[in-house]
């Protein structure tokens, strides 16, 4: 039996998600978030997929991430290229899926030592 908890990891890591919220490193935030392995969690603005501008993916690309994991909320929906084109323009990757299956994409990634960002949706009702 182990009598010691495990040391807390010292990369951003999805601990728990929902339709409502996304817990990282245990802690929990009910608004759209961008996280990057290291670094502190950025609140982000878009807090409807309608809300999706230029302005919102520029934001990203001043992280220079490698990659771009996108959580488009509760359900999978494609941005329109024109919101997301100075990631293109950049080079940069860009995956979109539901916000669930973002977070597990994003764990895996940042797991293997990818420069990767997740930029999740949660939604406001």
């Amino acid at each position: 039996m182990k009598l010691q908890p495990d040391p807390k990891q010292s990369l951003n890591t999805v601990t728990r998600y929902d339709a409502h919220f996304i817990e990282i490193n245990e802690v929990c935030f009910k608004n759209s978030v961008l996280v990057m392995p290291q670094g502190d969690v950025q609140a982000w603005g878009p807090n409807r997929f309608e809300d999706l501008d230029q302005a919102a993916f520029r934001l990203i690309l001043e992280k220079t991430p490698a990659l771009v994991i996108f959580g488009s909320g509760h359900r999978l929906r494609f941005p329109p290229p024109s919101v997301f084109q100075d990631l293109i323009a950049a080079r940069i990757g860009f995956e979109t899926m539901d916000t669930q299956a973002a977070c597990r994409t994003y764990n895996i990634l940042m797991s293997e030592g990818r420069l990767v960002l997740g930029a999740f949706l949660i939604e406001q009702t």
